[in-house]
């Protein structure tokens, strides 16, 4: 196999109806390591969100069982995009993900926040930062962004950006608006970071711990209220990353697909997982909520989580596809 063979499948797809296909491509293929660095950074981001950072502080989920929430994290959104959001293993994955949403009052800005991250910051490591071995290409960005905004339909979000452009603009004025420092978002940041330290021998440790600071943005440093990384670590880190994508672009394509269950940072799970069993399973919704986590009634079963006066099940394919004209 070439080494632009599968960039050359992606741009024979189509971005909107081949989104799934491409974005599989892109994760398992293309950029499995560089995918994972990169949609961790998107969801660390958010807990400099004081909304957010509170409430995953105040569960103690994030501070206690920190090893376990990361893994849930990469497993379910691995499933979705491994198999899709079609019945199956990637339609219990939604579903759960809906499930764990629903039990906290989260409000509809900050939906679309988390998910502008997931499609910024790859972008913004690949080609802005030049982390990649290659650029991701407009139409490879074009993807992304069907990807996620159809995600976002099937967790209920309302005015979801329509473009990348738009996603860039809604992700940068929300964290200039909104990002402030917390105990909890600080907790959450803290126990974050230890655990990364853990993928890494002992002896590397605090390398490993200056590392990960050096590759934060000055945003999150000042919002932790970090002390800030010396120009010597941000200089090492970011030319360690460059030179690893050249070595990356003289390798061959990796023709087996590199998916989370396969990554040894992941050991909650040894004996495998059930997707529509992993997560958490907090008792009772005891809130009210301005966003309703799902249109689709087939994803709870009847009277599950569908909105009072919403049409019979209907698999979420077939639904966008209806509302697009194209069924």
């Amino acid at each position: 196999m070439k080494r632009f063979a599968f960039r050359d499948e992606i741009h024979r797809l189509d971005p909107e109806a081949d989104c799934v296909r491409i974005m599989q491509i892109l994760n398992a293929h293309e950029f499995p390591w560089d995918m994972g660095r990169a949609l961790g950074i998107a969801l660390y981001r958010t807990y400099a969100v004081p909304a957010i950072g509170e409430l995953l502080g105040g569960t103690g989920e994030f501070t206690g069982r920190t090893q376990k929430r990361y893994d849930d994290t990469a497993l379910i959104l691995n499933g979705m995009m491994r198999y899709g959001f079609g019945p199956g293993p990637g339609r219990d994955a939604l579903r759960r993900m809906n499930q764990m949403h629903r039990s906290y009052d989260i409000s509809n800005d900050d939906y679309r926040y988390v998910l502008s991250t997931f499609v910024v910051m790859p972008v913004r490591w690949l080609n802005d930062r030049g982390y990649g071995w290659r650029r991701l290409s407009d139409h490879e960005v074009s993807a992304v962004v069907h990807y996620y905004r159809r995600l976002g339909r099937y967790m209920g979000i309302k005015d979801v950006p329509e473009t990348y452009e738009g996603f860039r603009d809604l992700m940068d004025s929300y964290e200039e608006e909104h990002f402030a420092y917390t105990e909890g978002g600080r907790a959450v940041s803290d126990a974050t970071l230890d655990l990364m330290v853990t993928f890494y021998p002992p002896r590397a440790a605090r390398a490993a711990r200056r590392f990960s600071m050096a590759i934060l943005d000055e945003s999150l440093i000042e919002t932790f209220r970090y002390d800030p990384p010396s120009r010597a670590w941000r200089r090492a880190a970011d030319t360690a990353l460059k030179l690893r994508a050249g070595v990356v672009r003289r390798m061959r394509p990796r023709e087996e697909p590199l998916w989370a269950e396969a990554n040894p940072n992941i050991r909650s799970y040894p004996d495998g997982h059930d997707l529509g069993r992993i997560g958490t399973f907090p008792a009772g919704c005891p809130v009210a909520h301005d966003v309703d986590p799902v249109a689709h009634e087939e994803l709870y079963g009847p009277g599950g989580a569908a909105p009072a006066g919403a049409a019979g099940a209907q698999d979420p394919e077939s639904a966008e596809a209806s509302a697009d004209g194209r069924a």
